[in-house]
């Protein structure tokens, strides 16, 4: 063999001095298989044919693609309760569990953020008061797995149309303060001819306390000296909510 086929036989080497060179690692053949079998039940049966943390499983398995993330999905479902309580964690809290990195916060997120999207194009330029129902789903898809207290108003026109949803106030896990004026200003601003008023209660609980029930009646007497209709005060818990309007409270 000539000097030239020698060199052109040899194997080439590292760009760099001291560089060696990576080989791909194969993903262990028991977790591609869990991941197969269980991507051919989603597939099969949709998300009621599979438990919370095999659906977290799946999520995780974009973010997290040579590991056994089942015991972190348990592990998350133990510390957030649910699904939906994972998904709406705080990230500084999803990085307490060990294992989950910044691409696993980020999908997870991405999530949340594609679930509060959808709840609110259903009732985004809807009558909201004609689709009651998709708005007690989108107030509880945005605030019923928030670890502290947060005031929102939704702002309707005058055909009871959805104009805004804003946040007008974060507080503690068992308060938050709630600024009448400022809403009724805020109200003025938008052109506003009603206003639902929403917070959620971290503890599950949705009954009112007796600062929710004051606070409500002072909003409600400043709204109708304005002329603007307070139609309902939502109180969001884990699993249901409090209307004030159904129970008499408006």
């Amino acid at each position: 063999m000539s000097r030239l086929e020698r060199k052109l036989s040899e194997p080439p080497l590292p760009m760099f001095e001291g560089a060696v060179p990576v080989t791909p690692v194969k993903q262990p053949s028991y977790i591609a298989d869990h991941r197969k079998r269980l991507k051919e039940r989603f597939a099969k049966g949709g998300a009621d044919a599979i438990p919370d943390y095999e659906l977290l499983e799946l999520l995780l398995f974009q973010a997290i693609p040579r590991q056994d993330v089942k015991p972190l999905a348990h592990a998350l479902i133990d510390k957030f309760d649910d699904f939906n309580g994972v998904l709406s964690a705080d990230e500084a809290r999803l990085t307490e569990v060990k294992g989950i990195g910044g691409g696993a916060v980020h999908a997870l997120k991405l999530v949340e953020a594609a679930a509060q999207r959808l709840a609110r194009a259903k009732v985004i330029d809807r009558d909201v008061i004609s689709s009651w129902d998709q708005l007690i789903d989108y107030c509880h898809t945005r605030m019923a797995h928030k670890s502290i207290e947060q005031f929102r108003v939704l702002y309707l026109d005058r055909k009871n149309v959805l104009i805004a949803d804003e946040a007008q106030s974060q507080g503690t896990v068992d308060h938050v303060p709630v600024y009448p004026r400022e809403v009724l200003k805020r109200a003025l601003e938008l052109g506003a001819s009603a206003i639902i008023l929403v917070h959620n209660h971290p503890s599950g609980d949705p009954s009112p306390s007796t600062q929710d029930l004051d606070m409500t009646r002072q909003i409600d007497d400043g709204a109708q000296a304005l002329g603007i209709t307070l139609h309902d005060h939502l109180i969001i818990g884990k699993s249901k909510e409090t209307s004030f309007r159904s129970e008499g409270y408006l």
